[in-house]
């Protein structure tokens, strides 16, 4: 049963990543290539034995099935300026290192806090996730904690000044479209988080599914894990795959392991 969040407003601008940038999770100045993705039937059902089974009572802090993409206009400039939730989770996994992890939104993007740290929470949770390999645990923990990473969500603007400080372009003929990764900083568009993207929504593929994956795609870059390709055609992309993109002749697939085993493609 996921505790209902609470927050704490500690409204500062975005931090300037200490030490040398890493590893971009978008290519500069991306094109956007044709969809390859199937029909909606081709899109595969889970079937993973999870170690942490989500409960309907968290599994709806999604948007409901069948919704591709929220109504509505976006916006496109906050505050610059974050709340961050205050709440602490479990230590979520098997084994391996703990890697604690705080959540903000930026004020101004219309978004609140709490909804958003009960879905990163409950997607790093998850077994389908990378606390399923045994390798490594997660934690959420509260802003006023020490982190090894924290989860942003902002408008496209601010999130686009926060990519380029941690030297990736999410732009898209000149507007900023990606999320990214930057030193112990997951940064995810507003854009995306709730419009979707095109492969996605090619493939009729809920916008939860599309959420789930963008946390898990970013996320793995923090951990060290590169861009991957497809390595069968018609079959579940790796999390890897930049799906906001490309399936690259894959089907939408949300998590880094498929039927309780890892699903890696080949290195980019």
């Amino acid at each position: 049963m996921l505790v209902l969040l609470t927050v704490v407003a500690v409204s500062r601008p975005f931090d300037t990543p200490a030490g040398p940038p890493g590893r971009p999770a978008a290519a500069a100045s991306p094109v956007l290539p044709p969809s390859t993705a199937p029909a909606p039937s081709a899109v595969p059902t889970d079937q993973v034995k999870a170690p942490i089974s989500p409960s309907p009572a968290v599994t709806s802090v999604f948007p409901p099935a069948g919704v591709l993409k929220l109504d509505g206009d976006v916006p496109v400039k906050g505050s610059g300026r974050f709340e961050y939730a205050n709440t602490r989770g479990p230590v979520a996994g098997s084994g391996g290192r703990v890697r604690r992890f705080k959540v903000a939104v930026e004020t101004g993007s219309g978004e609140d806090a709490a909804a958003f740290a009960a879905q990163v929470r409950t997607i790093l949770e998850d077994g389908r996730s990378w606390v399923g390999s045994g390798t490594v645990r997660m934690q959420m923990v509260a802003g006023a904690d020490q982190a090894d990473f924290t989860v942003y969500l902002a408008t496209r603007d601010t999130a686009g000044r926060m990519c380029e400080v941690g030297g990736t372009d999410i732009r898209i003929g000149g507007v900023p479209y990606t999320s990214c990764r930057a030193v112990g900083k997951a940064i995810i568009n507003l854009d995306r988080w709730r419009l979707s993207a095109p492969p996605y929504l090619r493939a009729r593929t809920d916008l939860a599914s599309y959420r789930q994956y963008v946390i898990n795609h970013e996320v793995g870059h923090e951990l060290g894990h590169r861009h991957e390709g497809c390595p069968r055609a018609g079959g579940p992309a790796p999390v890897m795959v930049q799906q906001t993109l490309t399936l690259r002749g894959c089907i939408p697939w949300s998590w880094p392991r498929n039927q309780d085993r890892e699903l890696a493609g080949p290195r980019l």
